[in-house]
């Protein structure tokens, strides 16, 4: 059995251009100093990209997570966990990356 920090490095390793052009503007501290990692074992989920200081979680979600009952029951785990967790599409991520990176500012700003 693969262990999870073994799934995402390959998963790092094989990250969408979806994937990448979000990291682009979180990696580096770029976003207000705020930290991310990106595909981040949580449990037993890896998640997107995740502000551990301040436990907020973004996922970049494709068609096939459209009406997702898995994504509904991994959120609300992970939000009973003390994690915020937002989603956005990846036509959302591409068309409107500026707005989807000041979404992700403003709730960690709304602490």
């Amino acid at each position: 059995m693969e262990m999870p920090t073994e799934r995402a490095r390959e998963l790092r390793r094989d990250a969408t251009d979806v994937e990448r052009r979000l990291w682009s503007a979180l990696r580096d501290r770029r976003l207000r100093g705020y930290r991310f990692r990106r595909q981040h074992p949580i449990g037993d989920f890896i998640v997107d990209f995740a502000c551990t200081r301040h436990r907020l979680i973004v996922e970049a979600d494709g068609g096939q997570h459209a009406g997702s009952e898995a994504d509904r029951h991994r959120t609300a785990l992970l939000e009973g966990e003390g994690w915020r967790v937002m989603r956005f599409w990846n036509n959302d991520i591409l068309a409107n990356t500026e707005g989807v990176v000041l979404a992700i500012l403003q709730e960690l700003s709304a602490e």
